[in-house]
């Protein structure tokens, strides 16, 4: 098994911003975005990574932008390293096939969360209230039940902890009425083209998380663009279709191995995050790499 990148130096390029799997570096004008192969659990970052799981991220959200793009317009100018500016291209080892070059845009402030089925924190706010995000459900809905028709749930964005879920006047608020209309409008019919590509495949989209951001054009209003990742096992739930049966949970293409262990351990998740053993990490990386290749038809690069 390859070795896990878990971290970049790239000498010659200005860093941008670290996140939890990704490292951002200004380019020029541009941004490069790095998907490395950490993994975070119940909010930390894990000690051991997972082979190959940024190329998974970064090639599968360049195929949905690719899919997605007769949607909304998206960021990706490049993920052909052959194609960066110097000084990127000298460091074209690393960054083939984790990393795309991209326009910057001026990120919303909500996560755009999509629901298909009854799952996760939608499923608990269910439970107390009939609602999500202040819409109205049927009564009498189990866990991981479809819902009647995908339900546009907005959220804080979160720099550490859990998102917060907001309502739709919540979430106009921050970004104002006709953004909050046209990425909720947006959001839907992504997540309905992904959704139905994945059911031919054998593969539930049950809810997923799109990013969004502003770009300035001369004498234009500002226009949306899709940008981050999408419909990647880290921003969605993945089920298999022949192994679906509401009324619980699922099983799922993503840590599922990984969460399995850390409660089995009775970690008290609080830092320092333990590492993982490698029937985990190998485990993991498999069902990454399956949703990859079942989703897209490719071997990964």
């Amino acid at each position: 098994m390859k070795e896990a990148v878990v971290e970049t130096r790239l000498e010659g390029l200005i860093p941008f911003r670290q996140g939890k799997v990704r490292d951002l570096y200004e380019v020029g004008d541009h941004l490069l975005i790095v998907a490395t192969d950490r993994i975070s659990a119940f909010d930390y970052i894990l000690a051991t990574g997972i082979p190959d799981k940024g190329a998974v991220l970064n090639q599968l959200s360049a195929f949905w932008f690719g899919l997605t793009a007769d949607v909304v317009r998206n960021h990706v100018i490049t993920t052909d390293t052959a194609e960066y500016p110097e000084p990127a291209r000298r460091h074209a080892a690393i960054l083939q096939g984790r990393s795309m070059l991209v326009q910057r845009t001026r990120p919303l402030a909500i996560e755009c969360v999509v629901r298909g089925y009854l799952s996760g924190s939608g499923w608990k706010e269910y439970l107390k209230t009939g609602r999500v995000c202040g819409i109205e459900l049927p009564a009498g809905l189990r866990e991981s039940d479809r819902l009647p028709h995908p339900i546009f749930t907005p959220s804080t964005k979160a720099e550490s902890g859990h998102d917060v879920n907001i309502t739709e006047a919540e979430a106009a608020a921050i970004v104002g009425a006709d953004v909050f209309r046209d990425v909720r409008d947006l959001s839907v019919e992504v997540y309905r083209r992904g959704a139905a590509h994945a059911e031919q495949l054998g593969i539930i989209v049950a809810d997923t998380k799109f990013e969004f951001g502003l770009v300035d054009t001369p004498g234009k209003p500002p226009g949306l663009m899709l940008i981050d990742e999408v419909l990647t096992p880290d921003s969605s739930r993945f089920w298999p279709a022949d192994q679906y049966a509401p009324g619980g949970a699922q099983p799922s293409y993503d840590k599922q191995y990984v969460r399995d262990y850390l409660e089995q351990i009775g970690w008290n998740k609080q830092p320092p995050a333990p590492g993982l053993p490698p029937d985990v990490v190998a485990k993991t990386r498999e069902k990454y790499v399956e949703a990859y290749r079942r989703l897209t038809g490719r071997e990964l690069a």
